[in-house]
C-alpha cells in the first residue's frame, strides 16, 4: 500500500467540503474518484498536496509511504510535493506560467527533485517532453505556453508532474477541455507511462466513460462523502447506490446512437449546498428510491457490501435483491 487515507474531512470555516474520507491505494493502482461537480474530488487532491488556502481546516491523515502528509512541516512537504507525489491540474492553460518558456518550466521542476544542474536540466525536460509525446521536443523547448495547442500544454503539465519520479500521480480532470480524440491520446499517454514507471495514480473525473478505460477500482463522491467504493467491473455490472445507478444512466451508449429514446436520463436538482446539507441521507431529495421517515432522517455509514466494497445506503440490500 503506497497510500492510506483515514478520516480526511476539509472545512472552509463553518462550510464542510469534505467529510470522513478514508481510502487506500497499491503501488502501480489506479484509483478513479468520481462525482458531480462540488462533490469534493478537487478539494480532496488539494488537501493531499495541502495546496488549499491558509485557514482551511483539515483533519484526518494521509500516509504515503508512512509518512503523514497532512502533519508534515511545510518544508518537507515541500521537498515531497511533486517528488513523491505530484499533480496534473485540470486547466494546463491556467497552470502553466504564460511568461516562461515550457522547457524552462519542466527544467524548473527537475532542477528542483533531482539537483541537476542547468545544462542537464534541459535535457532532461527535453528527454520528458519527448516522453509525453510532443513532436520535435527539443525545439519546443523555447515555444511559450500559448504556441501549444491545449493538448500540448496537458502533456507539458504531465512531463512537469514526470520531473520528480512521482510515487503517486493525481491526475484532476486532465481530459475535460480536451477534445475526444486528443482526450483518448492523453489517456493512453498516462496508462503507458504508469505501466513503464509504476507509479500509482488517482484519476479524478466525473465522466464514468473515462473511469471504464483507465480504473481499477472506483470511489463515488457526492455532497463531500463517499457513498460507494468497488472495484470496477462490479460497479459497472451492479451499482449499490442509487447515486452511483444516476452517474452510469447518464453516460451516452454507443449501442444506442440513432434510436429514438428520448432525452437522455439524468439526475434530478441540484449538487446539496455545503452550507445547508440535507438531514440523513445526501442524496435522498434527489433519489428516487428514498423512503420518507428513514432516508431523510437516518444519516447512513459507509458499511461493507461485499468483497472489496462498500456503500452508503440504508436500502442498498433491498434495492440489490
Amino acid at each position: 500500500m503506497i497510500l492510506d487515507v483515514r478520516g480526511l474531512s476539509v472545512r472552509f470555516g463553518a462550510v464542510p467540503a469534505v467529510n470522513d474520507l478514508s481510502f487506500t491505494l497499491a503501488r502501480g493502482e489506479t484509483l478513479a474518484v468520481v462525482g458531480e461537480s462540488g462533490s469534493g474530488k478537487s478539494v480532496t487532491s488539494l488537501a493531499l498536496m495541502r495546496l488549499l488556502p491558509r485557514g482551511t481546516a483539515v483533519t484526518g491523515s494521509a500516509l504515503l509511504d508512512g509518512q503523514d502528509l497532512l502533519a508534515l512541516p511545510e518544508a518537507e512537504m515541500r521537498r515531497l510535493r511533486g517528488g513523491a507525489i505530484a499533480m496534473v491540474f485540470q486547466e494546463p492553460m491556467t497552470s502553466l506560467n504564460p511568461t516562461t518558456a515550457v522547457g524552462a518550466q519542466v527544467a524548473e521542476a527537475v532542477r528542483l527533485h533531482r539537483g541537476m544542474d542547468a545544462p542537464a536540466a534541459r535535457e532532461e525536460a527535453a528527454r520528458l517532453l519527448d516522453l509525453v509525446g510532443i513532436p520535435a521536443a527539443r525545439q519546443r523547448l523555447d515555444d511559450y505556453p500559448h504556441h501549444l495547442s491545449g493538448g500540448m500544454r496537458q502533456r507539458v503539465m504531465i512531463a512537469m508532474a514526470l520531473a520528480g519520479d512521482p510515487q503517486v500521480l493525481i491526475a484532476d480532470e486532465p481530459t475535460t477541455a480536451l477534445d475526444v480524440t486528443i482526450q483518448a491520446q492523453i489517456l493512453d499517454l498516462l496508462k503507458r507511462l504508469q505501466q513503464s514507471t509504476g507509479m500509482a495514480m488517482v484519476f479524478i473525473t466525473h465522466n464514468l466513460g473515462v473511469v471504464a478505460e483507465v480504473a481499477d477500482r472506483v470511489l463515488v463522491m457526492c455532497g463531500g462523502r463517499a457513498v460507494e467504493q468497488a472495484p470496477l467491473r462490479p460497479l459497472f455490472r451492479q451499482p449499490l447506490m442509487p447515486y452511483t445507478a444516476g452517474l452510469l444512466r447518464s453516460v451516452p451508449r454507443m449501442e444506442l446512437a440513432g434510436q429514438r429514446r428520448g432525452p437522455l436520463p439524468a439526475i434530478p436538482g441540484n449538487v446539496p449546498d455545503p452550507r445547508a446539507m440535507p438531514p440523513g441521507c445526501v442524496f435522498h431529495p434527489r433519489c428516487a428510491h428514498h423512503q420518507p421517515g428513514r432516508c431523510d432522517a437516518q444519516a447512513p455509514v459507509l458499511e461493507p457490501a461485499g468483497e472489496a466494497r462498500a456503500v452508503r445506503c440504508l436500502r442498498w440490500k433491498e434495492l440489490a435483491a
